[in-house]
């Protein structure tokens, strides 16, 4: 190989590994469809209230995200869960002070599966936004 070819097969390498860091930089994560406040993207489409705390259900660009919040902060294990038709559900639980999530998944224009927990306290909807 000449000069000009290991030239050319470097500038071309770099190219590559700057364009996969944009792509890894932008791509969004389960839960990064969210600003840092624990709040989704997007406009806010249900409310599954229950005895101890709220599941805020949101929708953007054939994306559904949910948050669980709880009505008594450090009310024990929280947990929200959602599942896209045909999918697993992603979920989020742990011992947080005022919510889980937000947890997001890519749904289209497919029927999705919502579960909210805090302490005792638990809602779950059938197949919803269709």
């Amino acid at each position: 190989m000449d000069g000009g070819a290991i030239r050319r097969w470097a500038a071309l390498g770099t190219a590559a590994l700057s364009l996969s860091g944009m792509f890894a930089l932008a791509a969004p994560t389960a839960a990064e469809a969210a600003t840092g406040s624990g709040r989704c993207a997007g406009r806010q489409v249900r409310t599954l209230p229950f005895l101890t705390g709220t599941v805020h259900l949101y929708r953007s660009n054939g994306f559904v995200c949910a948050t669980t919040v709880a009505k008594r902060p450090g009310s024990g294990i929280l947990l929200v869960s959602v599942q896209a038709r045909g999918n697993r559900p992603v979920t989020d639980r742990g011992r947080y002070r005022y919510h889980a999530g937000p947890v997001t998944v890519h749904a289209g224009h497919r029927c999705v599966k919502v579960r909210g927990a805090a302490g005792r306290g638990t809602v779950a909807s059938g197949w919803i936004l269709c």
